[in-house]
Order: C-alpha cells, then sequence, then structure tokens
C-alpha cells in the first residue's frame, strides 16, 4: 500500500484550505470574508526505511515521528565488496 506507515496506520486525510480577504476587525477593518473553500491533502512523513523483522530484512514506509521514538530496528549496512581481479595474472 502506498503512503501508509507500516507501523502506525498514518495515511492521508482530508482537509480543506479556505481562503479570505479583507482586513481583521482586530486590526481596524470590517472582518475577514470567506472567498473560497477547497478540499486538500495532509500526507504522512514517510521515509523508506529497511527494517529486521523476524530475521528477513524489508524495506518499508515508516512515518518520520515514529522513526524518532527509536522502536524501528534498522537493517545493518551492506558490507560486502566486489572481489577484486587477480593481479598477478600478467603475461
Amino acid at each position: 500500500m502506498a503512503k501508509v506507515c507500516y507501523f502506525t496506520g498514518k495515511r492521508p486525510r482530508a482537509g480543506k484550505t479556505i481562503a479570505r480577504r479583507g482586513i481583521s476587525k482586530r486590526s481596524g477593518g470590517i472582518g475577514l470574508k470567506t472567498t473560497g473553500i477547497t478540499t486538500r491533502r495532509f500526507k504522512p512523513n514517510l521515509q523508506k526505511v529497511r527494517i529486521v523483522e523476524d530475521g528477513a530484512i524489508k524495506t518499508v514506509r515508516v512515518s518520520a515521528k515514529y522513526l524518532k521514538t527509536g522502536k524501528v530496528v534498522k537493517a545493518p549496512k551492506r558490507t560486502w565488496k566486489k572481489p577484486e581481479p587477480n593481479a598477478t595474472q600478467t603475461a
């Protein structure tokens, strides 16, 4: 599933943006007037992370807030290196 946290289940939420014009009464105007309302999506801050789960390494999407808690066990960095060709084989 795209855009869903693997651990917390956070997903995009629907919301609205309200466009207003005018000057607030506090600032000496006659108040703010709503000129338009449009829907928008609040997306979670998801990061791709390689984790260890049941001894296997898998890549999942995790929210940044959950990563900061320290409850995620990240997979170790890969240490494998490409073998070098034999330099002693000269003609």
